[in-house]
């Protein structure tokens, strides 16, 4: 299922792509230029109207409406057979996951040059259009997307990112405990919220606030006591972020262990964003050629009181929050603790690997026009 999605029985089919040319390795003079919009069509803010404003913005056959993650190889075919320069996700983070992953395989499997990624923000949480700098899509009509495409056409600037690479999936950040739990929770309150009055809520904020607040807190505080977590560095030196972003001790080789002890949440990011805005790896900008390693065993009493701070990544206790940089690492959790990739609950996990993928370029409206 696509991130987002509301399977049933009676889902329209995807709009399916055009036909691929028949040689695919070679594209016609300038096509590498032109755009393709791949978009969830079971994401809240993807409505008919926003399909067809980008359907009239677009060149004819460049616009993808997917339903299903299975869809997912199929486009990526299609796209990579057309050699299109810049290819741009709408519905949040997950359905930009889904998209890159399927895309980057398909390219190296052929030898084929990666193309430029970008984000339209038509999804739920968005973190990477804080970091991407895509405009708000604002009423049912989409207004924010001609403004996004028209400044991509004339002075869009890119810059390379790297990912997370988990389980074989490409994304901005992943990890577990309390995150992943809030997804699980998110998706159960929303269920029940879009069969009533509370219907326009469903998909947002509040309705992942509510979830946090009434589910994934008391539980904590209830009947959930912190797993422990193993962390072990498969990679490069790792370092230790003390306070304000200061490197603390020596570097940590290969094969050592970084943490073992109790934590609420143990996660890696590219970006310091998960969605809305919520600063939850304060120094994953320091280091591109690293990974932001955050492991907590904040409380929820702590967690609730401070929020503010923590949202806005002020908060600042190493002795509860241990941040490191790191490039290739395997998380261990006992119990079996619930994981999420790219903001998409995975089920529970008792040992994941998480490297740093190689980068890839995206479309980044706050970097210097390309000129």
């Amino acid at each position: 299922m696509f991130p987002g999605a509301q399977a049933s029985p009676d889902a329209a089919d995807p709009i399916a792509p055009p036909r691929a040319p028949t040689s695919p390795s070679r594209p016609p003079p300038g096509l590498g230029q032109r755009i393709a919009v791949v978009v969830n069509g079971n994401a809240k803010s993807v409505t008919g109207e926003v399909i067809e404003t980008l359907d009239q913005i677009l060149d004819s056959g460049d616009l993808f409406v997917s339903r299903r993650v299975e869809d997912s190889e199929g486009i990526a075919r299609t796209l990579v057979d057309r050699g299109y320069g810049t290819i741009l996700t709408g519905g949040g983070d997950g359905t930009f996951t889904v998209v890159v992953t399927a895309v980057v395989k398909e390219a190296e499997r052929r030898g084929l040059t990666i193309p430029r990624f970008g984000m339209l923000r038509l999804g739920t949480g968005n973190a990477l259009s804080w970091v991407l700098g895509a405009s708000r899509v604002k009423g049912q009509g989409g207004q924010g997307l001609a403004v996004d495409l028209a400044r991509l056409r004339s002075d869009a600037g890119s810059r390379e990112l790297c990912l997370v690479e988990a389980e074989g999936i490409l994304s901005p950040f992943c990890g577990f405990g309390i995150d992943a739990d809030v997804l699980h929770d998110y998706a159960t309150v929303k269920t029940a919220m879009s069969r009533g009055p509370l219907k326009r809520w469903a998909a947002g904020p509040v309705a992942y606030a509510i979830a946090a607040t009434t589910r994934t807190i008391p539980s904590y505080v209830v009947r959930r006591k912190a797993p422990r977590c193993r962390v072990i560095n498969e990679g490069g030196e790792a370092l230790r972020v003390g306070e304000k972003g200061a490197i603390v001790g020596p570097p940590i080789g290969r094969g050592e262990v970084l943490y073992d002890g109790p934590a609420r949440i143990a996660a890696c990011s590219t970006i310091p964003y998960y969605g809305f805005g919520f600063r939850v790896f304060p120094y994953a900008d320091d280091r591109p050629d690293k990974m932001n390693l955050r492991l907590s065993n904040i409380s929820p009493f702590t967690f609730v009181t401070q929020f503010r701070s923590i949202w806005r990544g002020e908060y600042d206790d190493v002795e509860v929050t241990h941040d490191f940089f790191v490039d290739d690492v395997t998380i261990e959790m006992d119990p079996p603790t619930g994981f999420q990739i790219g903001g998409d609950a995975r089920g529970e996990r008792s040992s994941v690997r998480i490297r740093r993928s190689a980068p890839v370029k995206i479309v980044d409206f706050y970097a210097p026009p390309s000129g």
